[in-house]
């Protein structure tokens, strides 16, 4: 295999074989745990994970950027498609350190902790979803 080959992860397969085993996507402790009520009817689809501003928001594994820009609501925002239909997704970050279509590793640093979209402290806003359903982050994160 060439060495371009051997540097880009292997097929995109999924989250399923790693469930319960994915790093946390950042250092900190968890302020609002999914299925939590927000306002009204509307309840938490992700975690949000108080840290430190500036510091690293890691990949929880490999994927490709499907998204990396300001989102209304969460600010600067990265999309990572996992392939099978899982996708990850960290919010509120001070800076993006991948583009669209960048193809990254587990663990790779892919932002920065911050507080974009209006937060009060510096926080990473992350979900799983699965086939655009969120799954509980709880149960992929070996956070305990």
């Amino acid at each position: 295999a060439s060495l371009v080959a051997q540097q880009k992860p292997t097929e995109l397969d999924g989250l399923s074989s790693v469930k319960g085993e994915l790093p946390m996507p950042a250092e900190g402790r968890f302020r609002r745990l999914f299925g939590d009520r927000r306002q009204g009817q509307i309840r938490w689809t992700g975690v949000i994970i108080e840290g430190n501003e500036g510091s690293q928001i890691n990949a929880v594994y490999q994927g490709r950027v499907l998204y990396a820009d300001w989102l209304k609501g969460f600010g600067l925002v990265t999309i990572l498609d996992h392939g099978d239909g899982f996708m990850s997704v960290y919010g509120h970050s001070q800076a993006l350190l991948t583009q669209l279509g960048d193809t990254v590793s587990a663990g790779q640093t892919i932002g920065l902790v911050g507080r974009s979209g209006g937060q009060a402290s510096p926080n990473l806003y992350f979900e799983i979803r699965h086939k655009g359903k969120a799954l509980n982050p709880s149960a992929w994160l070996k956070w305990r």
